[in-house]
């Protein structure tokens, strides 16, 4: 593609792309800091403990929770590695399945996420929610929507993990378990 071919930001469009990438850089690290540091756990082995603990159980079978934490396979494998060797999880096998594997949540990583959660979500308050006027989390919520359905029009990203399984969750699960 050459120069004469490119539709150029505008100005309104640069400023809010570059406010973006800004709040994409900072959100995240500035919550994976803080979790480090006070819980000795990342954001993303956070998020791992938390899906689980919202399910019924506390425990899901490893594409599941892959699924829900919209990661890999690969990478939630590294992840459970670091929280299975601080005991945070245990991986056991699937009562229905014996080729699959559950992942449960131990006590040790309920308490934990118990101990995090209070000044976790106050921070994620701190800096999404408290800024926005009264119609800002409805555009967030539309303007990330807008934002998910060209990045990935497929939808085998989880859009609302915290719900149960939906037909488009299986069929990302069924994309994950092929690809790896």
């Amino acid at each position: 593609m050459s120069t004469d071919q490119v539709r150029w930001l505008s100005r309104e469009e640069q400023a809010a792309w570059l406010r973006m990438m800004a709040v994409m850089e900072l959100l995240p690290s500035t919550l994976d800091s803080h979790l480090r540091r006070a819980n000795q756990v990342t954001l993303t082995e956070y998020y791992v403990l938390a899906m689980l603990s919202h399910s019924p159980g506390k425990r899901l079978q490893t594409k599941q929770l892959a699924v829900r934490t919209n990661t890999t396979l690969s990478r939630l494998s590294r992840v459970l590695n670091r929280l299975e060797g601080s005991n945070l999880v245990e991986r056991v096998q699937n009562a229905d399945d014996a080729r699959a594997t559950d992942i449960l949540l131990t006590e040790t990583g309920m308490n934990l996420l118990r101990e995090a959660a209070p000044e976790h979500v106050s921070l994620v308050r701190k800096f999404v929610f408290d800024p926005q006027d009264a119609d800002g989390i409805d555009d967030i919520r539309r303007v990330t929507e807008a934002m998910l359905n060209v990045l990935d029009p497929d939808k085998h990203m989880h859009r609302d993990p915290i719900h149960s399984l939906t037909a488009s969750e299986s069929a990302a699960e069924a994309s994950v378990n092929t690809a790896h």
